[in-house]
């Protein structure tokens, strides 16, 4: 199993989220892979995301993640508790450090969907830190130091034992990102 996790306020149908879809139905048609809409708020986005897990793990079948800025932060949290190997493409470190600037109302342009950032969800999102990485085998992460959103320094501290790619420039979309595919299922050992 192959499990994309996008992003804050984000969707499957962004761009990545559409660009990997392509390109894993191009190269891998009979891998199952899944790309959820998850719901807005932590808690209930994760509780998502562990029962689809737990029932690709009762399955016997391999575990994979390719997780953006929040959902990297959410594939750590995974790859660690399940174990699988997971690719993080400018992942959330400290998110719950970030919830106070988005308290109120949100807007998701993918969904149209108006919903409240309230503080209780600072709390659900810490909930789900690895502090520290225990099993660094697992993750690749990829990087670009132009990311106008987060702090990209924080990844290289929280990851430097684990493999890393960073671009100078860019931004927290991943400029060039389709470029990076064949590098990821390499990794998630997508052939075998």
């Amino acid at each position: 199993m192959l499990l994309y996790i996008h992003g804050f306020n984000s969707s499957p149908q962004s761009d990545k989220g559409v660009i990997t879809a392509e390109y894993i139905a191009h190269r891998f048609p009979h891998l199952n892979f899944i790309q959820p809409q998850l719901p807005s708020t932590p808690k209930a986005a994760m509780n998502m995301l562990i029962e689809i897990v737990e029932q690709a793990q009762a399955k016997g079948e391999t575990l994979n993640y390719i997780g953006s800025s929040l959902g990297g932060y959410f594939s750590s949290y995974l790859a660690e508790r399940y174990g699988g190997r997971a690719a993080l493409v400018n992942p959330a470190v400290r998110p719950f450090e970030l919830f106070d600037e988005f308290l109120g109302e949100q807007y998701n342009p993918y969904t149209d969907e108006t919903y409240q950032v309230l503080p209780e969800h600072k709390r659900e999102v810490a909930c789900y830190n690895t502090e520290v990485i225990l099993h660094p085998d697992r993750f690749l992460v990829l990087l670009q130091s132009g990311d106008e959103v987060l702090d990209y320094k924080q990844a290289v501290n929280k990851y430097h034992c684990c493999q890393m790619q960073i671009h100078a420039g860019g931004d927290h979309s991943f400029v060039g990102y389709e470029q990076e595919l064949d590098r990821i299922s390499q990794f998630l050992l997508l052939d075998n």
